[in-house]
């Protein structure tokens, strides 16, 4: 097995994330997103590390997977859950550690900044890999399930293309 490497995503590393967002996209939900959008949202976070930020796992030269963290405040606990997205590993290296390592850093990150009550991610039910994988990490599902309401992306504040 190769060593797996994990640090920080980088701004040079921005097509190839945005390429792992729109396979993710397409393999777990059949969605056809815009490159151009995705590319630019990348951007942003790396841009704007208070709303979160990538990690990404090399094996050998090569990218070989993805996710993201971003933080949401609990009154609840009085700390920050960590939410995992983005999660992408490339086929040729699934089921070779590089979940594993991604997940591990993020823990370990966790455990040792303070102020961190826990990892979240969420998965569709449909995603029964996925689901056995968490399970198989230490992850207990909620009892919870997510509702959204999605504006157009020109309706929302912020949803808006820089310089038009």
């Amino acid at each position: 097995m190769e060593e797996i490497d994990i640090r920080y995503g980088k701004p040079q590393d921005a097509e190839i994330l945005a390429g792992f967002n729109i396979s993710l996209a397409d393999e777990t939900e059949r969605l056809k997103l815009d490159r151009s959008i995705v590319l630019s949202g990348v951007r942003d976070l790396m841009a704007s590390p208070e709303h979160g930020f990538y990690l990404v796992a090399e094996s050998g030269q090569e990218i070989s997977g993805m996710l993201m963290v971003t933080s949401e405040w609990s009154d609840w606990r009085d700390g920050i859950y960590w939410w995992i997205q983005s999660l992408y590993v490339k086929p040729k290296f699934r089921r070779k550690g590089v979940f594993r390592a991604l997940y591990d850093r993020v823990k370990d990150m966790a455990s040792s900044r303070g102020g961190i009550c826990g990892l979240r991610v969420y998965v569709d039910k449909r995603n029964a890999k996925a689901r056995e994988t968490y399970e198989r990490l230490g992850m207990n599902k909620t009892g919870y399930e997510v509702y959204e309401h999605l504006f157009a992306y020109n309706d929302s504040p912020g949803g808006h293309r820089k310089g038009s």
